[in-house]
C-alpha cells in the first residue's frame, strides 16, 4: 500500500527533477535576472555545479546545508562526454572522445578541473560535517536506503519509526530510482522549461561504464593523474 504522499499528483510524475530543483547559475541567475525567492517553498531546495570557492560568501558563511554528490572520475567523464554531445547534436559539431579526454586531463572542463572541484567540497565536509555532506554515487547505488536515511538526518528531518514502518523510505527509493524516473512519460518525451529534452539526463546510470570506452592507455594516464591529484586526501574512488 502506497503512502498518501506518493499518489498520482506527485510532482515527479509530471515534471523533470531539474524543473523541480532549479539550478542557480542555469535557470535562476540568467542574463542579469534576480529571482524572486518569495514564491519558493521553505526550506528552499536549489542545485548548482559551482565549486565551493565560487559560492557566494553569504552561502559559505550561513547555515545553508550543502549536499555534494561525487562520482568516480572515469564515469564522470563518460557521462559528461555523452551529455555534451547530445546537447550539441543539432549543431552537428560533436567532440570525439579523444578530444574531450585530452581537455579533461588538462583540467579544462566546465566549472574547472574535476579534482579541484571534488577536493574542495571533500575538505569542507571534513572541516564542517554539519554543513557539507559528501556523498559518493557508487556507495548510494550499493546501499541506497542507508544513504537516504543519512541524508534525511543531515537535513535534520530524520524518518520516524512510523514512517519507516509504513514504507515511506522504500517508496521514496522506488519513486526516485533511475529505472522509474527514466521510464516516466515526462522524461522520455518532455522538455525542460529551458528547452532541453528531458531524456538527455537519463542514459545508463551504471558503475564502470567507462570500461566500454577507455583504452588501456587512457585508463593508465588517468590513474596516474588521479593518484597525483588526490594523494594524501584520504578520498578513494570505486571503479567497478
Amino acid at each position: 500500500m502506497k503512502h498518501p504522499m506518493f499518489e498520482q499528483n506527485h510532482p515527479l510524475l509530471t515534471k523533470n527533477p531539474h524543473d523541480l530543483v532549479p539550478f542557480l547559475e542555469l535557470t535562476l541567475y540568467v542574463d542579469g535576472q534576480v529571482p524572486d525567492f518569495s514564491s519558493f517553498t521553505t526550506p528552499r531546495l536549489l542545485s548548482t555545479h559551482l565549486p565551493f570557492a565560487s559560492l557566494p560568501k553569504s552561502v559559505q558563511d550561513s547555515k545553508t546545508k550543502l549536499v555534494y554528490l561525487c562520482r568516480n572520475p572515469k564515469d564522470t567523464f563518460i557521462s559528461m562526454w555523452h551529455f555534451a554531445n547530445n546537447l550539441r547534436l543539432h549543431h552537428k559539431d560533436t567532440n570525439s572522445i579523444e578530444e574531450m579526454f585530452d581537455l579533461y586531463c588538462k583540467g579544462m572542463s566546465v566549472y574547472g578541473p574535476f579534482w579541484d572541484h571534488v577536493l574542495d567540497y571533500w575538505k569542507q565536509s571534513i572541516k564542517n560535517p554539519n554543513k557539507v555532506l559528501f556523498l559518493m554515487y557508487e556507495e548510494i547505488k550499493k546501499q541506497p536506503k542507508m544513504h537516504l536515511k543519512r541524508l534525511a538526518e543531515f537535513l535534520e528531518c530524520p524518518f520516524s519509526i512510523k514512517e519507516e514502518n509504513c514504507g515511506v523510505v522504500n517508496e521514496i527509493l522506488r519513486m526516485c530510482s533511475f529505472k522509474n524516473l527514466s521510464n516516466l512519460e515526462v522524461n522520455t518525451s518532455g522538455k525542460l522549461s529551458t528547452g532541453e529534452e528531458n531524456k538527455v539526463f537519463f542514459r545508463r546510470g551504471e558503475i564502470g561504464d567507462w570500461k566500454n570506452y577507455f583504452t588501456t592507455e587512457m585508463s593508465e594516464k588517468f590513474n596516474y593523474i588521479i593518484k597525483q591529484k588526490f594523494q594524501g586526501s584520504g578520498l578513494k574512488f570505486s571503479y567497478n
